[in-house]
Parts: structure tokens; C-alpha cells; sequence
């Protein structure tokens, strides 16, 4: 492998260099019937990488990819680390007006996608002046000439290193916000705060390189690609990739692979857990079961360690703008605080403040807050919102939590989840946590609907085991004995499933809207 004419210093690809160097025989990346081996993996990014250079693309472009789980997703992420562009994750679930408001706000000069989305694509890239449009793994050429990333990956092109300047301070990835309440909005990613991240990560979620890691989360989500991918791939292990978190693909790749760590929000869990053959599986090399995104049930946990024995639960917690890691709850710290989101990692300060920023004694409510070297720069093209973000120089989280005696972090709701019933406020999740302790229930999300006497009346939308039947009645009375009265649903809402987005996140805001008076 020939050395790049232009040294790269702490970047992403560079890092992906030296792990080809140490392992390059070892299995990589795994997707599907295509196998990589790491010296494959890295000069198939290097052919990527100096292909979009070649097609007109500069050092410090944008570089929106919008698509499925693949290797080539990954292979084009990887291009785009060594090349110097920046990568611009688009989840594919958007449509073609929200591709369109994120390839115009980041001023995306290339764009790759999933042949199966070229509907959508054709309608927001109308007018727009990109000088790349391609695909990630079309089985044919859509139009002679175009940009393929998984044939220009296995062709016969020079595989040396990009001639291209990348450091650390270089920008590696605009990462937009879900955009739960306004517009979505780009946090600003270097390669030197990712990095710092995935050494964290190694250290904190124990991934060693002889562990094989399943991959089934949305890439475009950060969590997937950098608190688990990165660091394995950096590591040396082998990652098995599926296109999306299905619970039988799931639990037979766990099965067949021997697979050794997992990560998947509260919702992907269950459903594995709920799975009608779940215990046919082999799952007992599963040493590593990690979960985040959402705040996960006392009572899925305890079923998590019953069903899998010997399985070691990670709690993850953190979000986009932090890399997103930024507190670890680890095995041997489940059995006291269970509903802890446990402590901060090597690289990361938090703090719990009230509105002036004083720190709050343990055990009181207030804003999450922290201060790290894997931070995002800011807001993309949104200076405004950037300096609110880091009023008082530290990283205001929006979530509100509290520590206990012993600096255990236990996350209470999103500010903007809080209800306010008749002026007092309540968790959202305190609430769920009561009803997940019925027997019929299998998943709950608990909102506030707008009401004249209560101001928001707490609401419970709740979906059922199957072959379980419980009346609103019989649920609320079990929610009394768990929880003052004035946290108490006043209406339970039975449905069939929740929304949740390709992330499996449990999208409140839909149920808002859906049950609005």
C-alpha cells in the first residue's frame, strides 16, 4: 500500500490505513454473500476516494449519501474520509422536499443513493447545480458513465492513498437532527472530536477485535456508525452488516455468526424478545448486549438478563452533537441502579445545572450539560443557534436528569417531553416505567394532550403482548398502585404499534399530532 503524497494526520482514513496494515487478512466487513478483508476494505475507500476526486469533487465538499445499510454505504463513507470531503448522511425515509432542504442547506456538491430511491431523488435534485450524482450498488449502469460506488469499488482502478490534505481539525460529517420541532439542523463533526470518540468507546464498551459485532441499525444514524462500527473496524473485528434490524434476520445472523456484541434501542429489543422462535436461537457468544437511543424499561432489562444468561448490558447514552457517546452504564453496575444512564466516559464532563448554570445538589432536577474534545464545532450555517447551544461554554444536552450521591447520571425525559398536569410537573418516563410492570403490556409511550382543566392531560398510548387483553380501566388502577395519584394516565390509548423512525425510535411527536384534540 503506497503512502499518500500528502500526509494525513489524525483523520479518519488514515486510521483505517494503519488498521489494514496491522490486519490485512483479517475479516472485515461482512453484507450479504460480499466479504471484505481489511487491506480490501481499505483500497476499495482508496479507489472511492480518488473516483469522487477525479469526477470533479474537492477537499471540504459536502457529500450527501442517501440510502440503506450496505457495504457500500460504508465503503462510500470511508472514501469520503480519505478524500476529504465531507459526509452528509440523509436518512432515507425523508422525502424528496426534506432531501431537497438538506442538500440546499448543507450546499451538497455530490450526492449517492440508493438506485431504489431514484424517484425521490430525481424530485428534490431537480434544478440543482451537483457536480456528482451516482449510486451506492446498482446492479447496472442507470446511464453510461455514472458513478457506482461498489463497481468503481471493485474495479481495476489505482488503489494508493488520495493525494488530499486532511487533519484532525478537518470537517468529516454534517450530522443532521431529527428535527422533532423545527427544521433539521447540522451538527459539525471533525475528524480529531470522531476519533477522540472512538477510543472512548473501545474502552468504555470493551469492544475487542476478536469479538464479531452485528450491525443493524440505520448508518446514517450516528450512534450505529460511530459508537459500534468505527471502533470495531479501527480494532481489527469483523462486523456483520444487515440492511435493517429485523428480529428473525437479527436473531439468526446472532445464531449462525456467533456473534459476540449487539446494539439496538429499547424497541429493537423488545421485538427480538417478543419473537415467537426467540428461544430456538443460539445467542450464547452474545456477551455484549448494548442498548441507547431511548431510555430503556427496568422491566425489558430483567427479561433481557433471563433470557440471555451471562449477557453483559451496556446502557448508552448521549446524542448527536456529542458523537453521540457521552455516559456508560456497564454490566457490573446494572444490579444497583438498573435505571441509571451510569457514568461519564474518559473523554467527557457533564454537569446538572439549573437556568443560571450553578450546579444542583444531588438528587435535584436540572439540565444536562457537558463539555468535551468529541463535540461538534457548531451548527452548521447557524451561528444563532450554535451560541445557545453552548450558553456558559458548555453543551446544553436539552434533557433534564439528576446524580445521585455516588455521580451516577439518571436521565429523567426530554425537556420537551416533561408534562405539565394541572402545574406540576412529570417524567414521562416514570409513568411508562409503572405501566411496562403490567403483564399484558409490551410497549408504552406516555405524551401530554392539551386539556382545559389539567393544562396537559398525561395520555398512554399503550401496545399489548400478543394474545393479551387488559382494559383502560384495569390499567389505570394498576398505575395507582404504583405512582401518585396526579401522575396517573387520564386516558389510556390501546393501538396495534407505535411510530418509530428507521432508528427505532418512538416518535412522540406523531402521537401528539395523531391524538391532538
Amino acid at each position: 500500500m503506497s503512502e499518500p503524497s500528502i500526509i494525513q494526520q489524525n483523520s479518519i482514513g488514515a486510521a483505517l490505513s494503519r488498521s489494514a496494515r496491522k490486519y490485512p487478512h483479517q475479516l472485515a466487513l461482512v453484507f450479504g454473500e460480499r466479504e471484505w478483508r481489511y487491506l480490501e476494505l481499505s483500497q476499495a475507500a482508496n479507489r472511492v476516494a480518488n473516483g469522487l476526486l477525479a469526477a470533479g469533487l474537492v477537499p471540504g465538499d459536502r457529500l450527501a449519501v442517501y440510502g440503506k445499510n450496505s457495504d457500500a454505504y460504508v465503503i462510500a463513507w470511508l472514501a469520503a474520509t480519505k478524500a476529504g470531503l465531507v459526509h452528509v448522511p440523509i436518512n432515507f425515509a425523508l422525502s424528496s422536499e426534506e432531501l431537497r432542504y438538506i442538500l440546499e442547506q448543507s450546499g451538497a456538491m455530490g450526492l449517492l443513493s440508493d438506485i431504489s430511491l431514484a424517484s425521490k431523488v430525481n424530485a428534490a435534485t431537480e434544478g440543482l447545480n451537483l457536480a456528482l450524482m451516482g449510486t451506492l450498488h446498482a446492479e447496472q449502469e442507470s446511464t453510461a458513465g455514472s458513478f457506482d460506488v461498489l463497481r468503481h469499488a471493485r474495479s481495476a482502478a489505482l488503489s494508493q492513498e488520495p493525494d488530499a490534505a486532511v487533519d484532525g481539525a478537518s470537517l468529516a460529517q454534517l450530522l443532521y437532527t431529527s428535527g422533532t420541532t423545527a427544521a433539521p439542523k447540522a451538527a459539525m463533526m471533525t475528524h480529531q472530536a470522531l476519533m477522540a470518540e472512538y477510543m472512548a468507546c473501545m474502552v468504555e464498551l470493551d469492544i475487542k477485535s476478536n469479538d464479531a459485532m452485528l450491525a443493524a441499525l440505520p448508518l446514517y444514524h450516528s450512534a450505529q456508525m460511530h459508537v459500534f462500527l468505527m471502533p470495531a473496524l479501527l480494532l481489527g473485528a469483523t462486523v456483520y452488516l444487515l440492511e435493517a434490524p429485523l428480529p428473525e434476520l437479527c436473531l439468526s445472523a446472532m445464531s449462525n455468526h456467533k456473534v459476540a456484541s449487539f446494539f439496538a434501542p429499547p424497541t429493537v429489543w423488545i421485538s427480538l424478545l417478543r419473537h415467537a422462535e426467540f428461544d430456538r436461537f443460539d445467542l450464547s457468544a452474545l456477551n455484549k448486549a448494548y442498548y441507547g437511543a431511548s431510555i430503556m424499561p427496568v422491566p425489558v432489562l430483567e427479561e433481557l438478563q433471563q433470557r440471555i444468561p451471562g449477557v453483559g448490558l451496556y446502557n448508552c447514552y448521549g446524542q448527536s452533537e456529542i458523537a453521540p457517546l457521552a455516559t456508560v452504564l456497564r454490566p457490573e453496575e446494572h444490579a444497583a441502579r438498573p435505571a441509571s444512564a451510569g457514568r461519564p466516559i474518559l473523554t467527557v464532563e457533564t454537569r446538572i445545572v439549573d437556568l443560571d448554570m450553578n450546579d444542583v445538589p444531588s438528587g435535584e432536577h436540572g439540565e444536562i450539560v457537558h463539555r468535551s474534545p468529541q463535540l461538534m464545532k457548531g451548527y452548521w450555517d447557524k451561528a444563532a443557534m450554535t451560541e445557545e447551544a453552548f450558553l456558559g461554554d458548555w453543551f446544553h444536552s436539552g434533557d433534564v436528569g439528576y446524580f445521585d450521591e455516588a455521580g451516577y447520571l439518571y436521565v429523567v425525559d426530554r425537556i420537551k417531553d416533561v408534562i405539565n398536569t394541572g402545574g406540576v410537573l412529570v417524567a414521562s418516563r416514570e409513568v411508562e416505567e409503572g405501566l411496562f410492570k403490567h403483564p399484558a403490556v409490551s410497549e408504552v409511550a406516555v405524551i401530554g394532550q392539551p386539556d382545559e382543566k389539567w393544562i396537559e392531560a398525561i395520555t398512554a398510548v399503550v401496545v399489548l403482548k400478543e394474545g393479551q387483553l387488559v382494559s383502560e380501566e384495569a390499567l389505570i388502577h394498576h398505575a395507582k398502585t404504583l405512582m401518585a395519584p396526579y401522575k396517573v394516565p387520564k386516558h389510556i390509548v390501546f393501538t396495534d404499534a407505535l411510530p418509530k423512525s428507521t432508528a427505532g425510535k418512538i416518535l412522540k411527536r406523531h402521537l401528539r399530532q395523531e391524538l391532538k384534540p
